[in-house]
């Protein structure tokens, strides 16, 4: 229904109707003045032919003679294409000129008559003046109607001269008949012309219809092709140009949009992190803040007073103390990653040289907690990333290893590692029964550096190895608590890693739990 509206609206069917329209209505005013006003205008040209007449013979008759030679000349051609009949006689009626042989005897005795009175006969008058009478009369004898002049030359000899209106009537009939037969023709190829013109003319009007509803449903891959140099191709050519505005304005709007639809999403990201991060900040200080306000409390009020009480009050005052001094420490260096906006440096560094320090440095730590540390990979690696943020990494590993550490039971080699399938060991050298183990390692994956970092014990619980890596989140958090973590380690991991777009994880093995990252090889 909807196409069959659009082509009755069709502006080609407008045109060719109004270009049809005017053009039959045209023709038929031809027909109606012709058949109104032809007659009329053809007795006054014909009347005008009657007035000429007379004033020619007039000048070439005098009442001494006749000038013969104009009569039989040029008088003659005027004669011969109107169909004119004339007679001219004296003041005794008789006739000294006449055009039609046979008629100049009823013609001067119409003179007579007119002349005498004695002609009842009236016609209907045209035109008079003093020296002759116009008039429309019909012949009686003859059964034929002309248009006939009657009057006196300035000689003194009277004229007349006539016209058979059959000619005009007959004239005026072939002129309609002619004109009807011309309209009907010119009807039919105007109008074969006036579609082709119309469907030529709308042709383009349609491409640019087409073209503004494909833009309404925003495809603007859609262009005007029919080209032109008038006012419609000029159109054409504007809405190629809004199609291209519109597309870089609605892709510079969506690029807009989508940016702010991020900045939205960041903004209450941050919210929620803010947030999270204060209720999680009050809840990691609520209680070293109530163990200090106590044991302080106690001092104070002198609960116990031998030394060694008090002595026992002040160490969980300065642990307590030194706990949140540390995580508040964690909070600020995870502030900075994540918002501070400094980019890492990739420098080329040694990270087998790296690990062995950072080793060496916790070795202490490690001896009083029975736990066995080695490196199992090449020496001298080298490595693209930041030193500092790297080592801040390995030290957040470590930490958490030294942490969780727990001996293996019975006897293990030490390349049992290899069922990880994230780092090789150099050596299979075997665990003591009741040691807790950590190994270091190197290897590459995909053209990359993986450090893993393996710790003896017991599994994080699958459905808590993605969350580990969120800020303050404990799988043991009793365990937690009892070692003084804050649960922020590896969410300062997390955000380093990210920051030099490397990757990190972890991930359960026989004997315990490996931690790992990559960094580009150098």
């Amino acid at each position: 229904m909807e196409g069959t509206d659009k082509m009755k609206n069709s502006i080609a069917r407008q045109i060719a109707a109004v270009f049809i329209g005017l053009m039959i209505l045209v023709l038929a005013a031809n027909l109606a003045v012709n058949n109104f006003f032809l007659v009329r205008f053809y007795l006054a040209r014909f009347q005008a032919v009657l007035t000429d007449a007379y004033e020619m013979v007039d000048s070439h008759i005098t009442d001494s003679s006749v000038d013969a030679d104009f009569f039989k000349g040029d008088f003659s051609q005027i004669v011969s294409t109107t169909n004119l009949s004339l007679v001219v006689v004296n003041q005794n009626y008789e006739i000294l000129v006449s055009t039609r042989d046979g008629n100049g005897e009823v013609m001067a005795g119409r003179i007579w008559g007119y002349i005498t009175g004695s002609d009842q006969e009236k016609g209907k008058v045209l035109k008079k003046t003093d020296s002759y009478v116009i008039q429309q009369r019909t012949d009686e004898i003859q059964n034929m109607s002309f248009l006939e002049m009657i009057g006196e030359l300035s000689c003194g000899y009277y004229i007349m001269m006539r016209i058979p209106m059959q000619a005009i009537s007959a004239n005026v009939r072939i002129s309609n008949e002619f004109i009807l037969y011309f309209s009907v023709i010119a009807v039919i190829v105007s109008v074969l012309l006036i579609m082709w013109l119309s469907r030529k003319i709308a042709m383009p009007i349609r491409e640019l219809t087409d073209l503004s509803e494909r833009m309404a449903h925003l495809d603007f891959d859609a262009r005007y092709t029919s080209g032109g140099q008038n006012e419609i191709g000029q159109l054409g050519d504007n809405f190629n140009r809004m199609s291209e505005t519109l597309e870089q304005t609605i892709s510079e709007l969506k690029t807009a949009n989508n940016e702010l639809q991020r900045d939205i999403e960041h903004k209450t990201q941050i919210d929620d992190m803010r947030k999270e991060f204060l209720s999680n900040v009050s809840h990691e200080l609520k209680t070293p803040l109530a163990l200090i306000q106590g044991y302080a409390e106690g001092l104070k009020e002198c609960v116990n007073d031998d030394e060694e009480s008090r002595e026992f009050y002040c160490d969980v005052i300065i642990d307590e103390a030194s706990k949140m001094n540390e995580m508040v420490k964690k909070l600020l260096t995870l502030n900075e990653l994540e918002f501070g906006g400094e980019q890492a440096s990739m420098d080329r560094f040694d990270l087998a040289q790296l690990i062995i320090g950072k080793l060496s440095s916790i070795q202490i730590l490690a001896d009083t907690k029975n736990i066995a540390m080695s490196y199992e990979g090449e020496q001298p690696l080298y490595v693209w990333g930041d030193e500092l943020r790297v080592e801040e990494v390995l030290t957040n590993y470590l930490s958490n290893a030294i942490n969780h550490a727990a001996p293996v039971e019975g006897v293990r080699h030490a390349n049992s590692l290899k069922d990880a399938d994230l780092g090789t060991v150099a050596d299979g050298s075997i665990v003591a029964s009741g040691t807790a183990r950590i190994v270091v390692s190197s290897g590459r994956v995909d053209g990359r550096v993986q450090i893993s970092v393996f710790n003896s014990g017991s599994h994080i619980p699958e459905e808590d190895i993605d969350k580990i890596w969120v800020k303050f989140y404990k799988v043991d958090k009793a365990r937690t608590r009892e070692y003084g973590g804050s649960g922020v380690g590896l969410s300062i991991v997390k955000a380093i890693m990210d920051s030099m777009n490397c990757g990190y994880g972890a991930t359960n093995v026989e004997d315990g739990v490996i931690f790992w990252f990559e960094l580009e090889e150098a």
